[in-house]
């Protein structure tokens, strides 16, 4: 008998939106599927490297608030989220807390590094409680 999902955590990385955004989509169809809320999340760095940027979480929710008018999820339940810190740790906490029944994220095509010190998607697999659907990017 299938789980019943009433909440879906996708994690967008605002950095790299340009590249591909498969794993916001694929989270807004799953969302649609199984009549679920959408958290979508950003992680922004403890320390902000970009010296333009004085209000890190306010700058990000506003990016975040842009991400989601720029891509509707017309008939979708969505709440949007800013945490700070490491990512894949705030991703996992964050699912934690909110009793999240299926994370939804993207992975890159690893690279040499990623073999040696492992990758966002690998820690949320490894360490998080709910089920996690990894997109290929």
């Amino acid at each position: 008998m299938p789980r019943d999902t009433n909440l879906i955590l996708c994690p967008v990385n605002l950095r790299h939106l340009k590249l591909d955004h498969s794993a916001y989509n694929e989270a807004v169809a799953m969302a649609r599927r199984r009549d679920a809320k959408l958290l979508l999340v950003t992680v922004a760095p403890e320390m902000e490297r970009n010296l333009n940027i004085y209000d890190s979480e306010t700058y990000w929710r506003e990016q975040l608030q842009k991400f989601i008018a720029s891509h509707p999820a017309d008939g979708v339940e969505m709440e949007a989220v800013v945490r700070k810190g490491a990512v894949h740790r705030q991703i996992v906490k964050l699912a934690e807390e909110r009793k999240v029944d299926v994370i939804v994220m993207g992975s890159a095509n690893p690279k040499v590094q990623d073999y040696l010190l492992g990758t966002t998607a690998s820690h949320v697999v490894t360490h998080a409680d709910c089920s996690v659907y990894v997109v290929r990017l």
